[in-house]
């Protein structure tokens, strides 16, 4: 009679083991999450790193995978294969993508200031845009060619007759090479890339596409829009939007742990402290509402803004029809700001 008892209340004790083990795995199942980077592990995408590194994702209960860009690896092919579920993307080539089939539409806005500028050697006698007349200037291409030639629209320089347009490596070769009077650049990249090549600040001019006034909405969070039907969808979206906003916040705050964690990822081993820790203090001037309760809000003005100037950037538009507020949604962001 004895065993009997000890046998039924060893059965009860496994039993109840079982339902507090199968409750655990409940409770802390993490949904999966693929993030589609724009470029190679850079300080220009810290937040999402950091967030990974610090255990926020987890905390919200997502486990997420980080894909680096590159050369060869377009954000948009990525997502409309199926191959993640988010991307960082810049609202032009988002826009463009959405207009040709690709139904992105932005989750959430990291970047509200532009970092993308024109830098030109002074020695071209460029002291003002309306030199630039007759100048070879470097552009990108890949959907970070549509600001420029929107400014271009602006002050009536016609690429091919009134300036000559050379497509641009992701490097500052053509103006260290004197391949070109201005090339692209980013406040946080090439610019210093210049610098640390030798080349002085007083040998350089610069035009920030902000106070130009043709600057559009850069790295920004895009999903595909069928998705955001799926309320399960949008919830697992929810948690890793709080996650990346408490990357991105802890990364403004702590630019050099930041960059540590970044020069981590790089396999290349490309990556340094200096410049790592450098890029992160500068792409915190373009993360102004980091910190904030806005953190990651897309302003519906600045969204309308680059709309009307993709649709004005004269024989280059880059789209032909305004999408409205189709291409945006405040959802998974409220509901990530509830987290």
């Amino acid at each position: 009679m004895m065993k009997k008892t000890k046998l039924k209340g060893l059965l009860r004790s496994a039993c109840a083991a079982m339902v507090v083990a199968s409750i655990t795995t409940t409770a802390y199942a993490m949904d999966k999450v693929t993030l589609q980077l724009k470029w190679v592990p850079q300080a220009q995408f810290a937040g999402y790193y950091v967030a990974k590194e610090k255990g926020f994702y987890k905390d919200h209960g997502v486990d997420v995978t980080i894909k680096p860009g590159g050369t060869d690896i377009s954000p948009v092919q990525v997502i409309a294969g199926h191959s993640a579920d988010v991307i960082v993307d810049w609202m032009p080539d988002a826009l463009a993508a959405r207009e040709s089939g690709v139904p992105l539409v932005n989750v959430a806005q990291i970047y509200n200031r532009s970092g993308m500028m024109l830098t030109c050697k002074k020695s071209s006698g460029i002291k003002t845009p309306s030199d630039l007349k007759g100048k070879t200037l470097g552009v990108w291409y890949g959907g970070n060619e549509y600001p420029f030639f929107n400014w271009m629209a602006k002050l009536h320089l016609t690429p091919g007759k009134d300036i000559h347009v050379l497509k641009q490596g992701f490097n500052v070769d053509p103006l260290l090479n004197g391949q070109a009077d201005c090339i692209s650049a980013m406040n946080y990249n090439e610019y210093w890339q210049l610098i640390d090549a030798g080349m002085k600040k007083d040998q350089l001019i610069s035009f920030p596409y902000e106070d130009e006034g043709v600057s559009t909405l850069e790295d920004g969070l895009y999903v595909l829009s069928p998705n955001l039907k799926d309320p399960a969808f949008v919830a697992k979206m929810a948690k890793f939007l709080a996650g990346t906003f408490e990357g991105w916040n802890y990364a403004v705050k702590h630019p050099k742990e930041a960059a540590k964690i970044v020069v981590a990822q790089d396999m290349s081993g490309a990556a340094t402290l200096k410049v790592q820790t450098r890029q992160m203090q500068n792409v915190a001037k373009l993360i102004t509402y980091a910190n904030t309760d806005k953190m990651g809000y897309l302003e519906p003005d600045a969204y309308h803004r680059t709309i009307k100037m993709l649709l004005n950037s004269g024989q280059q538009a880059v789209i032909k029809k305004d999408p409205g507020d189709s291409a945006m949604t405040h959802v998974v962001w409220e509901q990530a700001m509830k987290k």
